[in-house]
């Protein structure tokens, strides 16, 4: 037998530990080298751990949802093994799962829904010193009704006597043990309880940091997206077909906020103790939803790029949200940042600054409005811009100019072409 052990990754200096997922590959299984064997969940992403060698799943030492920490041995691989093939590390401790679960089939079965009265039920059914066990309920899902718990009081103390007899072994029931999701059948008002993933509490933990050292004030400003809309109509077709990749309104965007970054720089600083730190690079953070939670991948030198690679890094972060494909390095940094609601629809909102940064603009749904110009009432697509800034280094002068000079390059994006 000639064993590989499957470590942990190394992971970042930022990310002290991380959770195991789902095992993908069981003991005796085979398994071919660069397999995904299992995913590790940090507070910043998942990553995959694929199978150092080909053989066969010899010990997995760590099991589904344990903490492990960089280059910690969670598995172990015979190269040399055969499909089918269990060795007797990985055989024990299955056997020894198997023992409590012979020995308590009743905990399995206690949690049916046949077993749950409702409120009135329990209530006559505990003063009588019956279990909801000792009836037959004929509510819906087969709860215990008030008809039921006052017809089975009503039945002679010698045919209710054996029941109660017959149901004392039932107090010597093992708990099962607690699994996570919890779920607490409570009549018509259900409720589950799920931990947080470590990503959801890490982001969480980071929002309230943000709420806590940041003096945040927000911003806002109403631009007449029609010229970007014009523009983008204009060349969408000749854009894709030259770039293979669709012209959106985030690289209007992003090129907007880096123009203000450049004349307010304040905006693109960030606090370190009594220190303002002026970052002369603009990595812009762009806020995407993944089914793990919220991440903001970095648009690294955004000043740099044209509409073309901006839009293809935002379709390559989407992508990578979605597969769960988000690396550490790609959330790594960030000296400003770009929350769009408006994808799902929101009007307006204020975004919270993603620390240690000190603004983030707030993007939102272009609607039809009616606005003045001369005189006049007219329809125009609006957009309202929020930006969110830390008042301890960013004065509300800054702020409100920074934002003013995106509104302009937006509703004039010439200017965005010729760095005006």
């Amino acid at each position: 037998m000639a064993i590989v052990e499957v470590k942990v990754p190394q992971l970042s200096e930022s990310v002290a530990e991380g959770t195991l997922l789902t095992w993908k590959k069981k003991p005796g299984e085979a398994i071919a080298i660069d397999e995904i064997l299992v995913e590790i969940e940090t507070d910043k992403v998942v990553l995959e751990v694929p199978a150092p060698s080909a053989g066969v799943m010899a010990e997995i030492v760590k099991a589904d949802g344990s903490s492990v920490v960089s280059e910690e041995v969670i598995a172990r691989i015979d190269s040399e093994g055969k499909a089918g093939a269990v060795a007797p590390a990985a055989a024990a401790p299955a056997a020894a799962a198997a023992a409590p679960a012979a020995a308590a089939p009743a905990a399995a079965v206690g949690g049916s829904k046949g077993d749950v009265a409702m409120p009135a039920a329990a209530k006559i059914l505990a003063e009588k010193g019956l279990s909801a066990t000792d009836v037959a309920g004929s509510g819906k899902d087969g709860r215990v009704t008030k008809g039921d718990a006052l017809a089975a009081s009503a039945k002679p103390a010698a045919v209710a006597a054996p029941v109660a007899v017959a149901a004392a072994p039932a107090v010597a029931k093992p708990l099962p043990a607690v699994a996570a999701p919890v779920a607490q059948n409570l009549g018509d008002r259900p409720e589950q309880r799920v931990p947080m993933t470590r990503l959801r509490a890490r982001v969480a933990e980071r929002l309230l940091q943000s709420q806590a050292t940041n003096a945040i004030l927000t911003t806002f400003n109403e631009v007449n997206m029609a010229p970007v809309m014009e523009m983008r109509k204009k060349f969408q077709e000749k854009f894709e077909k030259e770039h293979g990749v669709k012209l959106g309104f985030m690289s209007f965007f992003v090129k907007a906020a880096v123009a203000a970054l450049k004349k307010y720089p304040v905006l693109n600083a960030s606090v370190d103790g009594n220190d303002i730190v002026y970052h002369g690079y603009f990595d812009i953070g762009i806020a995407v939803g993944s089914p793990r939670g919220l991440v903001v991948p970095i648009i690294r030198n955004a000043d740099q790029l044209s509409f073309a690679d901006i839009e293809k890094k935002i379709a390559e972060f989407g992508q990578k949200a979605k597969e769960g494909k988000i690396s550490l390095d790609d959330l790594t940094g960030g000296t400003f940042s770009i929350s769009n609601g408006g994808t799902f629809g929101s009007m307006l909102s204020t975004p919270i600054i993603n620390p240690p940064q000190s603004a983030i603009l707030g993007v939102h749904a272009t609607k039809d409005r009616a606005v003045v110009e001369n005189g006049q009432v007219v329809v125009r697509p609006i957009n309202y811009l929020a930006m969110s800034y830390d008042h301890r280094i960013i004065d509300g002068r800054e702020a409100v100019l920074g934002l003013v000079t995106m509104k302009e390059a937006l509703e004039d994006p010439a200017r965005l072409l010729f760095d005006i």
